[in-house]
């Protein structure tokens, strides 16, 4: 009893439940698929068959996104017949927010009824035969300096103290976007996906670092969202959009615009992808 009375005092769940009330007044649609859309992405709304949006300022509590390129709310509607909620913008840690913060609205997304988060977002290729355009399925990930979500007390409502990492990213929906790729002739790549904080790009060295851990792709997302997401059930599966050779890889510096570009460039075949798996998903 002792458990579940400080469990209500838990500030952060207080803050996520406020954040659900204030949704369903604005809708009782029951999404079973959450997509998150990264960088440059965010124009894949367009294809949904909308039920309703709520844009994030008007979640009372809830964290804005401040990077342009993140339009900032959410859409509720279907894609074929599938219910989806999709996050049009996320919000990074570079942004100032505490990392709760930053996993809340994936929390939110599965008490709202998803059961399947699939990720996107823009990256860096660290592996030497990626080319910017290529799209790469996550089969795993290394945080690097972005700190855990579950630190802190363990929202018992929501997940386990010491959650099972084995299989982060789920097998089965991994197979199902590489029959949707192979079926519809979209060149997939597959790797490790590596997170760090943002907001600066990384050094030549850090990405060699990377490159001997074992790692392919590189951002400011997506790791500390699938550990929020593993955590609390969630079935969890994600693509990175290679936007830019990494650090030190060539001769061009890096920039923001830049990466915009290369995904809005790769983003019809994204979205065949994306559209086609998630109609398997139903």
């Amino acid at each position: 009893m002792g458990g579940i009375q400080n469990q209500s005092q838990n500030p952060v769940y207080e803050k996520l439940m406020h954040c659900v009330r204030a949704v369903r007044e604005r809708t009782d649609f029951v999404p079973r698929v959450a997509i998150v859309l990264g960088s440059g992405l965010g124009d894949y709304a367009a294809g949904i068959r909308v039920e309703a949006e709520i844009p994030y300022g008007e979640i009372e509590g809830f964290p804005v996104s401040t990077v342009p390129g993140h339009a900032g709310r959410f859409i509720f509607g279907y894609i074929g017949q599938v219910p989806v909620v999709c996050m049009k913008g996320r919000v990074h840690y570079y942004e100032g927010y505490d990392i709760s913060d930053v996993v809340l609205p994936i929390r939110l997304m599965k008490l709202l009824g998803a059961e399947i988060l699939f990720l996107t977002n823009a990256a860096g290729g660290v592996n030497t035969s990626f080319h910017a355009g290529d799209l790469m399925m996550i089969r795993d990930h290394i945080s690097v300096f972005a700190p855990n979500p579950l630190i802190g007390p363990n929202i018992d409502e929501l997940g386990v103290r010491f959650p099972d990492m084995s299989a982060i990213y789920d097998h089965e929906l991994q197979n199902v976007i590489r029959s949707t790729a192979k079926e519809h002739d979209i060149f997939l790549q597959e790797g490790v996906y590596a997170q760090l904080t943002g907001p600066s790009y990384e050094s030549p060295a850090e990405i060699r670092m990377l490159r001997m851990l074992g790692c392919d792709a590189v951002g400011m997302s997506t790791v500390v969202e699938s550990i929020a997401a593993n955590h609390c059930g969630l079935r969890v599966c994600g693509i990175s959009c290679i936007s830019n050779l990494a650090a030190g890889m060539s001769a061009a510096p890096l920039n923001h615009k830049e990466v915009q570009e290369a995904a809005d460039a790769a983003a019809p075949k994204f979205k065949k992808l994306v559209t086609e798996a998630v109609k398997q998903f139903g």
